[in-house]
């Protein structure tokens, strides 16, 4: 291998490895324009988009111990990565796809386990991680809000009591 090509190969590798997922795309028929678009998309939901050629793909994933992807790559193919979240990233495709009817999803990883389209599709249609640590803070917050309510009631209520008996003295 060329060393150009090891270097290309060994910055993917370094890309997968920092990456929980990723996911293949066919952006076969898609214009700059809409790949530019399609990127900064993705940037928002902090995840990257690149074109890759399918054999240093291959190697790379191979090497980083993801997967062996022999047979699966074919046609003109992207790799989408990021640091964050993986429904964040599957949603801004699954909306810009809605859309421009491209780029077609193929696949993809989480950790290491194969994600087909289906899968990644219903990863798009949860909410994001923020909106589901915030419903987990408040059903755990739940609880302890009543309990205090309900220790603070009977002190609350003789206090009321006294107050009334109080203002009714004077």
């Amino acid at each position: 291998m060329r060393a150009e090509k090891k270097f290309i190969t060994s910055e993917y590798v370094a890309r997968l490895n920092a990456s929980p997922f990723f996911i293949v795309v066919d952006y076969t028929g898609l214009t700059v324009t809409h790949f530019n678009e399609l990127r900064s998309r993705l940037r928002k939901g902090g995840a990257e988009l690149h074109v890759v050629k399918n054999s240093i793909f291959r190697v790379a994933a191979k090497e980083a111990g993801l997967a062996d992807l022999s047979g699966v790559l074919a046609g003109q193919l992207a790799v989408i990565t990021g640091a964050k979240d993986v429904s964040a990233a599957a949603k801004a495709l699954k909306n810009f796809s809605a859309e421009f009817e491209k780029p077609k999803l193929k696949f993809g990883h989480l950790g290491s386990k194969r994600l087909e389209s289906a899968q990644l599709l219903a990863l798009a249609d949860l909410p994001s991680l923020e909106v589901l640590r915030s419903k987990l803070l408040g059903a755990l917050k739940a609880p302890a809000q009543k309990l205090a309510a309900l220790i603070n009631t009977p002190g609350s209520q003789l206090a009321r009591v006294i107050k009334a008996k109080s203002e009714k003295a004077a």
